[in-house]
């Protein structure tokens, strides 16, 4: 580091200053730099867990019919939020699996696609509700007091 001749208290003290606020801003810099990468973690892993409950939070829905966006309202108003191009792709894949049955309707002159659980899909809910309930025993154990 060059050192530099000072000819003034004035100018010493905006050399000061100026460092300073060199200082502090490449700090939270930093530390900004790193709430953003934490953030973007976290909003992942949050991403991730709600992902692995999507499958459960649809077919507890279904036993009787509902298409797309119905099932959307019904989500919703139990404080389940899904995007129609998370759930579309989501049905047609549990339809292809056989956990659903789907048949078109037409309705106020819109035809619409209507889901319903399957038989099979009723006996892997069921299972996936008793592991769901198991894992929530077994985090809130881990969890403990937190």
């Amino acid at each position: 580091m060059e050192l530099v001749k000072v000819k003034s208290t004035n100018n010493l003290t905006h050399f000061i200053l100026t460092v300073l606020c060199d200082i502090q801003y490449n700090l939270i810099k930093k530390v900004g730099d790193k709430m953003s990468d934490t953030n973007k973690i976290l909003q992942n892993l949050k991403q991730e867990m709600r992902r692995g409950s999507l499958v459960l939070a649809v077919l507890t829905q279904l036993d009787k019919e509902e298409y797309g966006y119905s099932l959307i309202e019904l989500l919703s108003d139990k404080g389940f939020e899904i995007e129609q191009n998370t759930l579309y792709p989501l049905l047609r894949r549990l339809e292809t699996q056989g956990l659903l049955e789907s048949s078109w309707k037409v309705e106020e002159n819109r035809p619409r696609r209507y889901y319903i659980i399957s038989k099979s899909g009723k006996s892997v809910r069921e299972e996936l509700i008793r592991d769901w309930l198991l894992l929530e025993k077994n985090m809130s154990l881990i969890i403990g007091g937190y």
